[in-house]
């Protein structure tokens, strides 16, 4: 039987981007009843956006008897992580900040501009 996280990201998968937005992450913390997520478009995304994606997941929970007490629907802002490989594909050319699990050259952090997908993967 999945767990929850899982159960929660495939209701998100199935839901989000057939709205025309991109689901770039999302936060489930069971012990405050919050659901936190993140949603991007290429024109980017404003209030009327999120609350369309608010509104359409609030029925959607309603109808799977989701269990949760609040759901937040935002943009990534400017500090929006990349974790798909579509990601360093459409921000390639942009600064970008990294932060290393270890130490390389004496930094964990690092900055720089984004070259993009090696080996031409997308």
């Amino acid at each position: 039987m999945a767990d929850s996280r899982t159960l929660m990201g495939e209701l998100l998968e199935r839901t989000v981007p057939p709205m025309g937005y991109e689901l770039v992450d999302w936060e489930l913390q069971p012990r405050a009843g919050l659901v936190r997520v993140f949603i991007d478009a290429p024109k980017g995304v404003d209030v009327e956006d999120c609350a369309r994606v608010s509104n359409q997941l609030t029925h959607l929970f309603t109808v799977e008897n989701v269990d949760y007490e609040r759901l937040e629907v935002s943009s990534p802002g400017l500090d929006r992580p990349l974790k798909k490989v579509a990601d360093y594909s459409r921000f390639a050319g942009e600064e970008v900040q990294l932060t290393l699990r270890e130490m390389m050259d004496g930094a964990r952090r690092m900055k720089g501009v984004l070259r993009g997908v090696a080996g031409g993967a997308s």
